[in-house]
This record gives structure tokens, sequence and C-alpha cells, in this order.
């Protein structure tokens, strides 16, 4: 499993997915260009303790990313809120990336048209979105559930 983030947008959220992959053990792609500088010292500052713990790949563009070699041993799931399947009704599988689209404008047609699926998570009505780290959250957690893939060491404290 592998989380992926399309030229994010906001520093604290690329902080807040480096955290989640490093306590769930999920390694984390980033596709440049994002909408900040992305420096080492910023991605620590970022991620704070947890940057040392994340496994973080950059990609210069889309087309790097998808000739990663990591990146093509499994589907390329798109979760977006033009989705076209619901997350809680999806197959995941363990060697599957969870791509997320920019905060501001989510992911231009060529990703969609990459994507294996496109995957929504279900709101209610009136509500347009969720932050990007809550929806990968999420994501990750039931495809983590489905696949059995939580780590299995017990948090410390």
């Amino acid at each position: 499993m592998r989380l992926a983030l399309f030229q994010p947008d906001i520093p604290q959220n690329l902080g807040a997915a480096l955290r989640l992959g490093a306590c769930l053990g999920v390694p984390v792609d980033v596709i440049e260009p994002c909408g900040f500088p992305l420096s080492d010292a910023g991605v620590r500052r970022a991620a704070m303790d947890y940057g040392a713990l994340a496994e973080m790949t950059r990609h210069a563009s889309w087309t790097d990313f998808l000739g990663h070699a990591e990146r093509r041993a499994g589907r390329l799931l798109l979760f977006t809120t033009r989705g076209a399947a619901p997350l809680h009704g999806f197959e995941f599988r363990a060697g599957d990336t969870l791509l997320f689209g920019r905060e501001s404008s989510g992911a231009p047609e060529e990703v969609h048209a990459a994507a294996d699926a496109r995957l929504f998570i279900p709101l209610a009505p009136g509500a347009r979105s969720l932050n990007l780290t809550v929806s990968a959250a999420i994501a990750i957690s039931e495809a983590l559930r489905r696949t059995d893939g939580f780590p299995t060491h017990a948090p410390a404290g």
C-alpha cells in the first residue's frame, strides 16, 4: 500500500501525510511541482519528528511518478470528489497506490485517465469535501483494514 500526493499545495498537509505514513508504515509519494518550496529542511519542519520515520519518494513530475517501479507494482486509485465508486464498496489490494489531487484544484484529466479506479468518500448532503489528510487517513485506514495491512506493533506508552 502506498499514499501519493499529486502536486500538494499546503506544506502542513504534506507534513500530516508524512506523519500518517510513518505511523501506519505506508510509503508516501510526492509528485512535484508542489505549491510551496519542497526542501529537506521544509519537509523536516512540516513532518516534525516523524520525518525521519516516514518513507518519502519525491517525483519530479507526473511522468516520473508513472514510470517509477514501485508505482507500477499495483493499481493506481484516485480519490476525487468526481469519483465513480464509493470507498466502502471497493475491493482494495495490498499493492494499491492511493492517490490524492491538489487541495486547490484536484487532479487534472490526465491523472483521472491514468487511474485504474476513481473513488470517493461519501459525505452528508451539503458537504463538499474533507481536508486532504483527513481523506487520506480515512482511505488508508479502510484499505489497510480490508487487506489486513495495519502494523502489528502496539503503540508505546
